[in-house]
């Protein structure tokens, strides 16, 4: 039987910094006022003429290069964004495999926004598994500055750009294996977070006269309640599901969307510090880039080791949330 081994991790974030002493000649806010209710000190910022497929394919070459396989073996491409290059076609994934010279794969775009990493490792599980695939690039890759409203402070303060990439592929070895991935949604809640922008639900000429239609709009103390609530309970299932407990975990890599919601859902987990991944100070919200960057800073730190056990969990608009049970398996 095949299994699915995740075999590497990269990433990119672009060279400008927005920090919050900047955006606070922006908007009415403040450095203290930002770190209190966010932990955010500052976020990335691509340049105006450079891409989501640009930050994407710059992750995804590094994730390639570091997984010991040809990129010429790659046979699928799977992008998760809320930023895609064009709305609606062609996907980012296939202009990102163009970039990578990857020729005729499979390649496609899911939208499940900050939870989007974890649903495309689903993905790339199943295909895997099925013997359909056995090579699967997957990349989280956000350009959020496009779609982030920088006069709303309830906004703004939250999103940067980046992207990550790993690469999932086949397995004998049940060792090396993912151990299992839990996805869900419910779009009871779905006006929390969403952005209008023009799709038949909101046609443009009906947007015209309302303020932010194409941008980021969310209630966030709302989804602050339901973000702790839901993650915590996603996790508790997936441990229990394969009989580990928060000891069995070396890496914990939650969304990097609020230290408040990090930290709320890590004590009740009752995770130790040392197992929790916290890269939102430096990075902000990257959507469904966060967590395979927080991956890139643990590997880049010398930090993942071979056969460490990473618990990932997400969640983002839709609403849709997930978790994955990921033991570290390089091939070099």
């Amino acid at each position: 039987m095949a299994y699915a081994a995740f075999r590497s991790i990269g990433a990119y974030v672009p060279q400008k910094i927005l920090s919050n002493d900047d955006l606070s000649k922006m908007v009415d806010t403040t450095d203290e006022w930002i770190t209190k209710r966010t932990g955010i000190k500052e976020r990335h910022i691509a340049d105006e003429n450079e891409t989501t497929s640009d930050l994407g394919m710059k992750a995804a070459s590094l994730a390639i290069e570091r997984s010991g396989i040809d990129a010429s073996a790659i046979d699928m491409v799977v992008c998760a964004t809320i930023s895609p290059d064009y709305f609606c076609m062609p996907s980012t994934a296939t202009i990102i495999s163009k970039k990578l010279g990857l020729g005729p794969v499979t390649a496609f775009d899911i939208s499940a926004a900050c939870t989007g990493f974890v649903y495309i490792l689903a993905i790339a599980k199943a295909f895997i598994e099925s013997g359909m695939k056995k090579n699967v690039l997957i990349i989280g890759a956000e350009k959020l500055s496009a779609i982030t409203d920088y006069t709303d402070r309830g906004t703004c303060i939250l999103f940067g750009d980046g992207a990550g990439a790993a690469v999932i592929s086949a397995t004998e070895k049940k060792e090396e294996a993912i151990i299992d991935v839990h996805t869900g949604a419910d779009g009871t809640y779905a006006d929390l977070l969403m952005t209008p922008n023009g799709g038949t639900g909101s046609p443009h000429d009906a947007l015209e006269g309302e303020t932010g239609a194409c941008f980021m709009q969310m209630k966030g103390n709302e989804t602050f309640k339901v973000a702790v609530r839901t993650l915590t309970k996603d996790v508790k299932e997936i441990l229990a599901a394969n009989n580990l407990t928060g000891d069995d975990i070396k890496h914990f890599i939650p969304h990097q969307a609020n230290y408040r919601i990090i930290k709320a859902v890590g004590d009740a987990l009752k995770m130790r510090e040392e197992q929790v991944v916290l890269t939102v100070a430096k990075y902000g919200n990257t959507s469904g880039a966060s967590i395979p960057m927080a991956m890139n800073d643990v590997y880049e730190q010398g930090n993942l080791k071979k056969g460490a056990l990473m618990l990932l969990d997400a969640f983002g608009g839709g609403l849709t949330w997930g978790s994955a049970l990921v033991p570290f398996s390089p091939l070099k």
